[in-house]
């Protein structure tokens, strides 16, 4: 996908790529949900038919998607190998309720299984955040995620973020379910240019 000059970009951190979602990725995305495992905590482990991608995963992604802003899908590719491993979910907290908070940016994350263990996510959330946290706009970083998913509470924690509170998360496509909810200031945009 070409990036225009106004567009958001991501460098590359030690060892991954990071690129903007679009529709040519249904692919990528549909093999991503393949893995029971891989959607434990986010619906159970029901994986995702290809229509579901095409119908209601990428128009569900290009609601919020705002390329000067970074909002998307980000995803992300290993430099060593070009293997395409997961993505990092970017889009203001709330987003597809009646109250989206702009200032409050959610991250999420999807890898496959097998770079589980290998810091992948962590490097992958950092890189974004600390990119994100250059726009002062940028208040809040925030992640939710079930309270028996531990790996994405470590990550959220390796980010620096602290519990806020264990609540019941209401989403229209999964539905409500319990959630934590994991939070941190964006110190960047509060320090005086030097």
């Amino acid at each position: 996908m070409q990036l225009k000059d106004k567009d958001m970009d991501i460098k590359n951190s030690a060892r991954l790529s990071y690129q903007p979602v679009d529709k040519s990725d249904h692919e990528f995305l549909f093999q991503l949900d393949q893995d029971p495992e891989v959607m434990r905590y986010i619906n159970g482990g029901k994986v995702t038919a290809m229509e579901d991608i095409i119908n209601v995963s990428i128009p569900r992604l290009y609601q919020y998607k705002t390329a000067e802003k970074g909002w998307g899908l980000w995803k992300v590719t290993v430099l060593a190998t070009q293997q395409e491993i997961g993505w990092i979910l970017v889009r203001p907290m709330d987003f597809f309720s009646a109250d989206p908070i702009w200032h409050d940016i959610e991250l999420g994350w999807r890898f496959m299984r097998s770079t589980w263990g290998k810091g992948y996510a962590t490097e992958a959330a950092i890189h974004i955040q600390q990119a994100l946290a250059k726009r002062s706009e940028n208040k809040v970083f925030s992640a939710v995620a079930m309270p028996e998913n531990t790996g994405s509470i470590a990550v959220m924690k390796k980010m620096g973020m602290e519990y806020i509170k264990t609540y019941i998360h209401k989403d229209s496509q999964l539905g409500d379910t319990a959630a934590v909810l994991y939070r941190m200031q964006n110190t960047s945009a509060q320090k005086s240019p030097t």
